[in-house]
C-alpha cells in the first residue's frame, strides 16, 4: 500500500512563501517513489506579499493556503483539518514562508511562535512517532515547534540561524547542500537546499535523498 505524505506548504515564491524549486522537486521525487500526497498549507494571510521579479514589498494581501494551491494544482487542505492519523510522514519545503507564515521565525529568530495549526500537527507528528522532513529554512520552524524535544537539524552552515536553532533548544550540524542529517531518535530528516544551493540540480540531490529517507522510515 502506497505511504501518504504530507507536504506542508506556505505560499507561492522564495521570498514570501514556499520555495517553488524545493516544493515541486520534494513532489516529483515523492511521487516517482509510488508514494501519494497530501498538500496542506495554514488558511492565513501572509506576513507579506513580495514582488519577485524587484523583491521590494508590494501593497497588497495574500492568503497563504490560497497561493499554496498554485503549486499543488488546486489539490490542498487547510491544514486545520488535517491530523497525524491522516499521513504516515510531513515534509516541509523551504521559502521564507516557512519562517514567515509557518511560524515568525524571520521576524522575531528565537523568540517567535509558530502558527497554531501548524504547532498542533507537528506536535501531533512527534507524539506519534510518524517521520517529519525540513528542507531548507524549515527546520528553524520544526525546532521552534519541538524544541522540548531538542531535534537534531541542519540548515547548512549559516552560523546566526544555526545560532538561533540552539538558543531554541534544537542541535545544529553543518551539512553540505547534497546530504541530509537523520534525527534517528526523533524520526527528523532535513537538508539545506536553497540556504547552501547554489543551483536546481545541487539542492535535489539533497531533496532526493530527504524524500527517501522519510520513505524508509515510514
Amino acid at each position: 500500500m502506497a505511504k501518504k505524505i504530507g507536504v506542508l506548504l506556505s505560499g507561492c515564491g522564495v521570498f514570501d512563501g514556499a520555495e517553488i524549486h524545493e516544493a515541486v522537486l520534494t513532489l516529483l521525487f515523492l511521487d516517482r517513489a509510488g508514494a501519494s500526497v497530501l498538500c496542506m498549507a495554514p488558511n492565513v494571510d501572509q506576513l507579506h506579499v513580495i514582488n519577485h521579479l524587484t523583491q521590494q514589498e508590494a501593497d497588497e494581501r495574500r492568503n497563504v493556503l490560497v497561493e499554496s494551491a498554485r503549486i499543488a494544482r488546486g489539490e490542498i487542505q487547510d491544514v486545520a483539518s488535517v491530523s497525524a492519523a491522516d499521513v504516515d510522514a510531513l515534509i516541509i519545503p523551504g521559502g521564507f514562508g516557512a519562517a514567515k507564515n509557518l511560524s515568525d521565525f524571520a521576524v522575531k529568530g528565537p523568540d517567535a511562535q509558530v502558527q497554531s495549526q501548524v504547532q498542533r500537527l507537528l506536535q501531533d507528528m512527534a507524539d506519534r512517532s510518524k517521520p517529519i522532513g525540513a528542507i531548507c529554512i524549515a527546520p528553524a520552524t520544526l525546532t521552534l515547534a519541538l524544541s522540548k524535544r531538542s531535534p537534531r537539524v541542519t540548515i547548512g552552515n549559516d552560523a546566526g540561524t544555526a545560532a538561533a536553532i540552539e538558543s531554541m533548544g534544537g542541535l545544529h550540524t553543518v551539512c553540505s547542500v547534497s546530504d541530509i542529517l537523520v534525527d534517528e531518535k526523533n524520526r527528523i530528516v532535513t537538508t539545506p537546499a536553497y540556504m547552501l544551493g547554489p543551483g536546481i540540480k545541487d539542492v535535489a540531490a539533497g531533496i532526493e535523498k530527504l524524500v527517501a529517507k522519510i520513505l524508509s522510515l515510514c
